[in-house]
């Protein structure tokens, strides 16, 4: 059947989106949102959770979604307020460093919660909706580039990182037989508000130069592939982790000498 320029709307799916307060979490949102979903931001801050929801014409639900009975409450709104979500993006998370000899057992536990364990619980608790249902879907977590290199002082995170990649590829199977697709994003250098915080242009100009296209990506270039992923667009991709990054995990390593501009490997 050819495609048709229809197949990328989101019409009256219901969305949710984890961590859609600020950064690459509320760009999809508003992503899904301007291609016609109605969408329910889950987001543990309430001033952030409400802006981005109002900004949009969402759900906002402030939500940990670390908490098992916090997510099944928040699923529970959702459905009554909006219908049965359809799309799920697994986008909250964090970071701080984690070198390997000094990191305790409460910090990496603290990592693994903040960026695995609710992709486990929201995953599971919105697919079992969708089965009872007898909907088709669409789960889509972020992870990073972390994910698939070495991250010396990160090594918690990488792992948890790693793990989103994995768990991606076995639920696309476990799931594939219901009709739900389950895909992930690695995004790298990406300007969201923090990271615009920290520098600016200054930070901009020195991102680029380790990035091959030459700039660090922007929220909304990411919310594009999550649109393309939660749409009948890529009705056949499942499993695939989809690298948003200007092409840093493609260069391996090579970046632009900021003197030359040429390419190069390593100091």
């Amino acid at each position: 059947m050819p495609i048709n320029p229809s197949d990328i709307l989101l019409t009256d799916r219901v969305a949710v989106v984890t961590g859609g307060g600020a950064g690459i979490g509320r760009g999809i949102a508003a992503g899904f949102a301007a291609f016609g979903a109605r969408v329910a931001i889950w987001e543990r801050d309430p001033g952030t959770c409400a802006q981005a929801a109002e900004s949009i014409g969402g759900l906002g639900i402030t939500t940990d979604v670390r908490d098992s009975g916090q997510v099944d409450a928040a699923l529970q709104r959702t459905v009554e307020e909006l219908g049965v979500p359809t799309i799920l993006v697994n986008n909250a998370g964090g970071v701080f460093s984690s070198p390997l000899l000094e990191t305790s057992e409460n910090g990496w536990d603290a990592l693994y919660r903040a960026n695995l364990r609710h992709v486990l619980l929201c995953t599971q608790r919105v697919a079992r909706t969708m089965v009872s249902a007898g909907l088709p879907g669409s789960v889509i977590s972020v992870t990073s580039i972390e994910g698939v290199r070495a991250a010396p002082g990160y090594a918690a995170y990488a792992a948890a990182k790693a793990g989103v990649i994995n768990y991606t590829k076995t639920a696309a199977l476990e799931l594939a037989p219901h009709g739900i697709r389950v895909n992930a994003i690695a995004p790298d250098i990406t300007m969201t508000e923090g990271v615009a915080a920290l520098g600016g242009g200054d930070a901009s100009a020195a991102m680029g130069a380790v990035v091959p296209w030459g700039r660090p990506g922007h929220v909304d270039e990411t919310a594009g592939v999550a649109v393309f992923l939660a749409s009948d667009l890529s009705t056949y991709i499942t499993g695939q982790t989809l690298h948003v990054d200007g092409g840093t995990h493609a260069a391996g390593g090579w970046y632009h000498n900021p003197q030359t501009g040429t390419y190069q490997l390593g100091p």
